[in-house]
Parts: C-alpha cells; sequence; structure tokens
C-alpha cells in the first residue's frame, strides 16, 4: 500500500498530471497521457518506457468513478 502523502505529491512524468493509484493491479494510472505506472515492492516505476498503454475500457472505468 502507498503512502498518501505520497501519492499526494506523485505526477506523471509525461504531462506533469495527478496519478490514480489502482490497488487491485498495483499500479499508478494517467488519465492524460493514458498510461499505467507498476508498482514494484510499494516502489513506483515513473518511467514513461516501462509504462503500459491503459485500454479504452480502463479509460471509461477512471473516467467514470
Amino acid at each position: 500500500m502507498l503512502d498518501k502523502e505520497l501519492l499526494d505529491i506523485l505526477v506523471c512524468p509525461v504531462t506533469k498530471g495527478p496519478l490514480i493509484y489502482r490497488p487491485a493491479s498495483k499500479e499508478l494510472w494517467s488519465v492524460d497521457s493514458k498510461l499505467a505506472y507498476a508498482v514494484r515492492d510499494d516502489i513506483p516505476v515513473l518511467i514513461a518506457a516501462e509504462a503500459r498503454e491503459l485500454t479504452q475500457t480502463e479509460l471509461k472505468e477512471i473516467q467514470s468513478a
């Protein structure tokens, strides 16, 4: 589980926009860049080259929340 204070200051390295923590997938999602960043051993891996692209279903899910 990521610390709330850490989550409050983390931003997407591509867009500098907010990240949304998804505990089920252990990822940080950026709606603006449409990327999902892995969290490994409670450490965010904020490297764009290692991020995966969010699916349309995932984007709709997060936008409707």
